[in-house]
């Protein structure tokens, strides 16, 4: 053994202990190790950059905002959510329809996405059902990690062993040759849950948690404010015109809060060029302005009256999209203990001056107020329904002493302004998986080409936006560990690991040597990164295919499964560690259900992989 190999090899070892130990981000110890690479002299300067213009790197980063503009224009949860419901008052077919449903996604979004967007759905569901979350959470993410396997893009260990194929001049996978093997897993899997979820998942009571908080557009449901919602026009005749709104004392005479002011531009028609104004005290109101206004229809129809004004629009659903817009937004937040807020009313905080938001409404434990708010004393735990500006209420959400927002701001603001463009991102997504099934281009530039698209046409708000929806760290890990792969082909560790094993479970046959990639990557998956393991594993995989004159794809599907087995901890995978505060589970909940499920799919697969892909 050279000292360049042995090198590589401890700089490997001591990389995989820190991915294991969890201390330190994993892209921190693969730039680490990258850079070790090349003081010890084992890869040059251009080898350790290779990784970042690797189209491996690309593809998946693109991916990344591909599958953010399906989230953010609420396509995903819309038909996530439909299809849920179809489960009625029956659990069972609820978690075969969570199965279905999630795995496939999985098969063509990011996973950890999926199980993001559609965790709040299904703990909405469990409350109207009264079902325990802990039923259904952990199937949730391990059905992510199942149908990931179905496609190309569903996993990165599919991406990387085809990019593997490719550099050994083999012919690269498509993107539905993963499709057999993934659904029988995906099947198995769900069946394999089903069967034994009394048995092995916990049921146990979880609270309610930040996660499971309503977006703005079920806000305007839970508080019933449909009807309370008006939209009025200032007339020429008015005698309102020229005047601010803090000379009317809307609140104090007629108990009604203008939400927001649409002023025409140009003359133009309501709804064409209008310009959406914040109300403040000192607004002045013009002719034309269209007020949308919240209170009780009959106070507002005499406000109408006597100022001479006229309803502009009776369309309540036109009057709830504007309530949430692009511009506007409509979020709970909460008084928690120690806030100032405490013992004082709206007026006493100058809410509207100093937040520039409106409260329309108040939930005082369960009592819903939505008249004379102003002069009501706020106390602990008490909800505020806050109506503003998408600025100004992350402003407000910034104040954490004060307040806590029940949803995550960024979030909804992002699908605010994706509003309305489900169908154009719809058809982006079909337009990718054509490219990519027609072969018409190489697969990384179909991606590009849709996550161009999904900035240019405003499902994702802007480049900045983009930027921050890709997983730098998943992106960095693969560039980085990408030259680790090459150090160990070029110091001759990879031919090195090959010959040992060859050796030593070669001996038995080819079939045990499959069976040893498959369990030594399944088991390194449980530690590190899926994506990790299939960049260190899948050279060796091919090379010992060559070495011993057999077909490398049924090595190269072992470490592409096996790598996605990643069910038996709880920082396996990125799915499994979001579900695990919602669901109250323990590490062992993920080792009582991981490991059986993993030793059925492990027969399965071990006998369907050389059976579709043969020696």
């Amino acid at each position: 053994m050279s000292v360049e190999m042995l090198s590589t090899f401890i700089i490997l070892i001591i990389a995989t202990l820190f991915f294991i130990s969890g201390k330190v981000r994993a892209d921190i110890v693969a730039v680490g190790s990258l850079l070790l690479l090349f003081i010890t002299g084992i890869l040059t300067t251009n080898e350790i950059l290779a990784g970042f213009s690797n189209s491996i790197v690309i593809m998946i980063a693109s991916l990344f905002i591909v599958g953010a503009g399906i989230f953010n224009t609420g396509l995903a949860k819309q038909i996530g959510k439909q299809l849920l419901r179809l489960a009625g008052e029956s659990q069972w077919k609820l978690f075969i329809i969570i199965i279905i449903v999630v795995g496939g996604f999985s098969g063509f979004l990011s996973n950890t996405g999926t199980v993001a967007v559609l965790l709040p759905v299904v703990l909405s569901i469990c409350m109207e059902m009264k079902a325990n979350p802990s039923q259904f959470l952990i199937p949730l993410a391990f059905a992510s990690s199942l149908g990931g396997m179905m496609t190309l893009i569903g996993t990165p260990p599919n991406i990387v062993i085809s990019e593997v194929l490719l550099e050994y001049n083999y012919e690269p996978l498509s993107f539905f040759d993963f499709t057999p093997l993934g659904l029988v897993a995906l099947i198995v899997g769900g069946l394999f849950l089903l069967v034994t979820r009394n048995k092995l998942l916990p049921n146990r009571q979880t609270r309610r948690n930040a996660q499971s908080s309503l977006s703005s557009n079920e806000l305007i449901s839970f508080y019933e404010l449909q009807n309370k919602l008006h939209y009025v026009r200032v007339t020429s005749t008015s005698n309102i015109v020229s005047q601010n709104l803090a000379d009317i004392k809307l609140s104090e005479k007629y108990k009604i809060t203008v939400v927001e002011i649409h002023r025409r531009i140009n003359g133009r028609f309501i709804g064409l060029g209008q310009k959406q104004l914040s109300p403040y005290s000192n607004t002045i109101l013009q002719e034309n302005d269209c007020l949308l206004l919240f209170g009780d229809g009959q106070v507002v129809n005499q406000f109408i009256s006597d100022y001479n004004l006229e309803h502009a629009s009776k369309d309540n659903r036109i009057l709830q999209e504007e309530l949430v817009s692009k511009k506007f937004g409509l979020l709970e937040f909460f008084i928690p203990p120690h806030s100032k807020f405490q013992n004082k009313t709206i007026a006493d905080l100058h809410f509207r001056e100093k937040y520039h938001c409106n409260v329309v409404a108040i939930n005082k434990k369960g009592k819903f107020i939505v008249s004379n708010i102003k002069d009501v004393k706020l106390n602990l735990g008490d909800a505020l329904l806050v109506h503003g500006d998408w600025d100004d209420i992350e402003l407000l959400a910034s104040e954490k002493l004060d307040v806590i927002s029940g949803a995550d701001v960024s979030n909804e603001a992002k699908a605010a302004y994706g509003k309305g463009k489900a169908p154009i991102a719809a058809t982006i997504m079909l337009f990718m998986l054509s490219m990519m099934i027609l072969e018409i281009v190489p697969t990384v530039v179909a991606v590009m080409i849709s996550a161009f698209l999904m900035i240019i046409t405003g499902c994702i708000k802007s480049i900045s936006e983009a930027y921050q929806q890709v997983n730098w760290e998943a992106v960095v890990l693969l560039a980085a560990m990408l030259p680790m792969a090459t150090a160990l082909e070029k110091t001759g560790g990879i031919k090195y690991i090959s010959d040992g094993l060859l050796s030593t479970i070669g001996e038995l046959g080819t079939y045990p040597l499959f069976i040893g990639f498959y369990l030594i990557t399944m088991l390194l998956s449980q530690f590190i990164s899926n994506t990790a393991t299939a960049v260190i594993f899948a050279p060796i995989a091919i090379t010992t295919g060559i070495n011993i004159g057999v077909s490398p794809y049924p090595f190269l599907m072992a470490v592409a499964i096996s790598a996605s087995m990643a069910f038996a901890t709880p920082v396996a995978s990125p799915t499994n560690a979001l579900v695990m505060t919602a669901g109250g589970y323990s590490f062992s909940d993920y080792v009582k259900v991981g490991v059986p499920l993993q030793l059925v799919l492990g027969i399965v697969m071990l006998i369907m992989i050389p059976l579709l892909f043969p020696f």
